[in-house]
């Protein structure tokens, strides 16, 4: 028999469930304290996650969509890249939304139906929130060909979850980032669930990775709740990217710890036990065990650390709920150049409207 090509999708993890290294850790890794300011970061994310939930619970913030589970991976994508790169997040991204200067406000902002929560303050270049699933990578391999053919030095990021892998704009970007040699890394990030869908419903591809291998991307699958595994697979993505040797599709195998969103009740479609097991491989608790053993960290720091961040939230979300409303006609403002005249008797009849109502 001939054969025409073999492939494998390797594998990445340097950190058990438990703490414990079960290889060599890469090099700018092995000092212990390189991963405090990721960690606390990690801590600061799900403190944040922890409080927007409770303000949606008291009628004070929108649907939200909680990254429960996620911090490494997150905050290992945005550590991993430049000012100058383009981010085209989903919807749950908050820790690499952060680590490239998105304000926590402006992320309550989005959920509390304010659209001036998109107008971040930090990576103007970034795309927006994006609920349309996947369609964000296409945006994504659009910017990366732009950055090609200017000759700049620059990269795009894409996140998307297991079931967005499934979309046909998710294969779309994949083809043309081969097909053009693009300088684009799509992050897959596996959480075992596209709503009430599970990852065995989805594909019967053995990994999510290897979908890039239609493309002819780099493929790599990651522990996601290994924080030097993901940090060490978007430093090599990142790497081919800037030197012109392509595209990567990295799966980030972590877990959705919360419902898929405040409006959902995971309950109804997961087991008890599988979330369960979940807890027990959580990102936090394997690097806590590591640097607590490297006695790089204690739980004395982590009390003070935790109390800041409580402070620190509450300062946002405070900006947040003292944030003015916008009048009525900015609904109409910001579409057109020249208003349509029915959309402009209708700005008067809100106007008109909303004085009556107060």
């Amino acid at each position: 028999m001939t054969v025409a090509a073999k492939f494998e999708i390797e594998y990445l993890q340097y950190l058990d469930a438990d703490g414990k290294a079960v290889s060599e850790l890469p090099k700018a890794f092995k000092d212990p304290k390189v991963l405090l300011p990721l960690f606390k970061q990690m801590l600061y994310v799900r403190t944040f996650d922890t409080k927007a939930i409770a303000l949606q619970r008291t009628g004070k913030l929108g649907t939200y969509a909680a990254c429960l589970g996620h911090e490494a991976t997150h905050v290992g994508i945005g550590a991993s890249m430049k000012p100058e790169d383009v981010f085209a997040p989903s919807y749950r991204e908050y820790g690499a939304q952060f680590m490239r200067g998105v304000l926590p406000r402006e992320v309550l902002m989005y959920w509390g139906g304010d659209e001036r929560g998109n107008d971040f303050q930090g990576p103007k270049n970034d795309y927006p929130w994006c609920v349309p699933i996947s369609t964000q990578c296409l945006m994504a391999s659009g910017a990366a060909l732009s950055f090609k053919l200017r000759k700049q030095d620059r990269i795009a990021v894409a996140c998307c979850g297991d079931g967005g892998s499934s979309k046909t704009d998710f294969y779309a970007a994949l083809n043309s980032a081969g097909a053009y040699k693009l300088p684009l890394v799509l992050c897959v990030i596996n959480n075992g669930w596209a709503i009430s869908v599970p990852r065995k419903s989805q594909t019967g591809a053995q990994t999510l990775a290897q979908k890039g291998l239609a493309g002819g991307l780099h493929c790599l699958q990651v522990d996601g709740n290994d924080l030097i595994a993901v940090l060490e697979a978007m430093r090599r993505a990142t790497e081919r990217a800037r030197t012109g040797e392509g595209g990567s599709v990295i799966e980030f195998m972590t877990y959705r710890l919360h419902d898929h969103t405040t409006a959902d009740d995971a309950r109804r479609y997961r087991g008890e036990d599988e979330v369960k097991a979940a807890w027990t491989r959580e990102p936090m608790l394997r690097l806590r065990k590591y640097l607590e053993k490297a006695k790089a960290w204690d739980a004395k720091q982590e009390e003070a650390w935790l109390e800041e961040c409580g402070r620190k939230v509450d300062v946002e979300i405070n900006a947040y709920l003292e944030t003015k409303v916008q009048p009525v006609e900015a609904m109409f403002d910001y579409l057109y150049g020249e208003l349509p005249a029915e959309l402009a008797a209708q700005r008067e009849q809100a106007i008109a409207w909303e004085k009556r109502n107060g």
